[in-house]
């Protein structure tokens, strides 16, 4: 899909539809809606009148012009109250509005630049914010369906963006080549997590890593069995060790200050790609959910595409410790005991909490290779946030609060949870240094004081994306399936330590 600004009146641009927009609370409105309003004679004022429009967030709402306007359809699109505009607003437009003249079987559309100038977004943010939300509202996992020749093909091929001042035109398509990439990078980690696990198994996801770093410019080594044995990754191994499919330790680098490499940061993802829960078996009920429990090291994948692309003055190393979680012949059991690459021995309380086991040693590698900041994500708990929040925690309180404050902008809200210290009494072994459970209470915060053993003397942060991985039905620019969440933050992330 092409997506590109042109200078021009909205009132002469030959459409199949064109998108515009209300905000709430407007009864008579102004700049390009309200060109359109008088050439189709205060059919949108009308509208407002009688209720029909009211510029409430996410709805939409469609005009025929019947040959009043060069543009067949008009699409009127509410940003909600004005106070609350964002550029996350203008993401959930694109999206919504993107899926909806799909449906219309129609091949391309325009749209005005929705917030260029407005409540304080530059034109180049506002690009960004509307390539982001068409490319991942647009998303489409339907590989493995077959296509009926008789249904339309319903796919875009263009969006061009109808801008009355020419001298915005150059940062508005800075705008979307940026947000493009990011986007894309999402849609990256998404196909990966909604893949059937038959098909990405550990050697898959590696392979595909391989592919994205040749592409990218990237650095990548795969480690197989043999070598993370001789590392001593007791942790990873033993999760591994009930499933015909062999681990996967996956190192990606990218060098943007190679003349400082204490200017570093190592991003570890889980990368579980089917968890049955092990000995320790899960219920039957929406096990196929399970596909994706390498959402977060799919995160991570995607965030190396994107940062490769926006070049951070920073060193990043990206970690994805793959392995399926099975209940095999020589699966490990509950009150095995092994010892992590740090050396630190594990009493496995629960073989279903695995993902801690796989990225200790994840965290384990990253301080052998002096990483001084290190932020993991996994789908480890869920949360009491619901899908609306990811848990964050952490012992560098300015690191979390950065990261908080970036997801804020990215779209990707967080939430802190506490760490105290009375916590850590829920992992204590009578055999071994921990476990790697601490009791139903505080799942959440037993999982992170778990992986802070490992973090050592590194600036850290863990985030439990759980909850915020997967939806089940479609919202602006989130599409059913995987979301592809925590890419956007490490990405921004990234960027602004990179800026010092």
């Amino acid at each position: 899909m092409d997506m590109k600004a042109v200078a021009g009146d909205v009132t002469t641009v030959s459409t199949p539809a064109l998108v515009v927009n209300l905000f709430q609370g407007v009864t008579s409105p102004g700049g390009a809606t309200g060109a359109i309003d008088v050439a189709l004679e205060g059919a949108i004022t009308k509208l407002i009148a009688e209720g029909e429009v009211t510029g409430r967030e996410g709805e939409l709402t469609l005009i025929h012009t019947l040959g009043k306007l060069p543009a067949q359809r008009i699409l009127v699109a509410g940003l909600g109250k004005q106070e609350k505009f964002s550029p996350e607003v203008v993401r959930q437009v694109m999206g919504n509005a993107g899926r909806y003249v799909r449906r219309l079987n129609v091949r391309r559309f325009a749209t005005i630049a929705h917030g260029a100038g407005i409540a304080g977004i530059p034109p180049a943010a506002s690009g960004q914010a509307m390539a982001e939300g068409a490319v991942m509202g647009l998303y489409a996992f339907n590989k493995y369906k077959s296509r009926d020749p008789e249904e339309p093909q319903r796919e875009l091929d263009e969006i061009l963006v109808v801008e009355r001042d020419a001298a915005k035109l150059p940062a508005l398509e800075a705008g979307f080549a940026r947000g493009r990439v990011i986007a894309e990078s999402v849609n990256f980690a998404r196909d990966m997590s909604n893949e059937p696990a038959n098909v990405l198994t550990p050697t898959e996801m590696a392979e595909r890593a391989l592919q994205m770093c040749r592409e990218a410019g990237l650095e990548c080594e795969v480690l197989d069995r043999p070598q993370m044995q001789e590392l001593g990754m007791g942790a990873l191994l033993a999760v591994a060790a009930g499933s015909a499919q062999p681990p996967k330790f996956i190192i990606m680098q990218y060098r943007g200050d190679p003349a400082n490499p204490s200017n570093n940061i190592a991003l570890c993802g889980k990368g579980i790609t089917f968890d049955s829960g092990g000995i320790n078996i899960k219920g039957g009920d929406n096990m196929g959910n399970m596909k994706g429990d390498m959402a977060a090291g799919a995160a991570v994948m995607g965030a190396m595409k994107a940062i490769a692309y926006v070049k951070p003055r920073i060193n990043v190393m990206g970690l994805v410790a793959a392995t399926e979680n099975m209940p095999g012949g020589s699966a490990s059991r509950p009150a095995d005991v092994v010892r992590a690459m740090s050396g630190k021995s594990i009493e496995i309380d629960n073989t279903d909490a695995e993902g801690r086991l796989v990225l200790a040693d994840a965290l384990s590698y990253a301080r052998q290779h002096n990483m001084g900041r290190i932020v993991d994500a996994g789908t480890l708990t869920g949360t009491p946030f619901g899908n609306l929040a990811a848990a964050i925690m952490g012992t560098d309180q300015e690191l979390v609060e950065r990261i908080i404050r970036v997801g804020e902008a990215t779209g990707e809200r967080y939430w802190q949870m506490p760490m105290w210290e009375e916590y850590r009494e829920g992992i204590r072994s009578n055999i071994a240094d921990i476990k790697n459970t601490g009791g139903r209470g505080a799942g959440s915060i037993a999982a992170a004081y778990f992986i802070r053993e490992f973090a050592g003397d590194a600036s850290w942060a863990h985030l439990d994306i759980a909850s915020v991985a997967r939806t089940e039905g479609d919202r602006g620019y989130l599409v059913r399936g995987h979301t592809g969440f925590a890419v956007r933050t490490f990405v921004g992330l990234v960027e602004e330590l990179g800026r010092g």
